[in-house]
């Protein structure tokens, strides 16, 4: 079963966003980890790429399939996790924790309410 955390919003996409200030980390939760299985490959945006809410902004490959993820929001990329780069791993070894994608400087905090709730989120995925 995957974990949902309550302190988190999420997209419709699978992604999930933790706020802190004006800053957005921004990851892939556990129910796409686990659909996507073993992570090998993970292209991260560039810092400084400036994204919209809905665009393709990086890629993970599995030993499965290639798949697209979101910008959840809108903002400026002002960093990644560059441990990714080694260990894709750890995504889904803790995709909450070390295994968050990049950070973002938000552009638009109301696009938050845009996003799902825990509760929202997890009968999407029928948790």
């Amino acid at each position: 079963m995957s974990d949902i955390p309550t302190d988190l919003k999420y997209a419709s996409s699978h992604e999930w966003v933790n706020v802190e200030g004006d800053t957005a980390i921004i990851g892939i939760s556990d129910h796409a980890q686990d659909e996507l299985t073993e992570l090998v490959f993970i292209e991260l945006p560039e810092i400084g790429r400036e994204l919209a809410a809905g665009d393709p902004c990086a890629v993970v490959e599995s030993v499965k399939t290639a798949s697209d993820i979101y910008a959840p929001v809108s903002g400026r990329v002002i960093e990644t996790n560059d441990a990714l780069d080694t260990e894709p791993g750890t995504v889904n070894e803790d995709p909450y924790g070390d295994g968050w994608f990049f950070k973002i400087r938000l552009a638009n905090p109301k696009e938050l309410d845009d996003l799902l709730s825990p509760d929202d989120y997890g009968e999407q995925v029928n948790i």
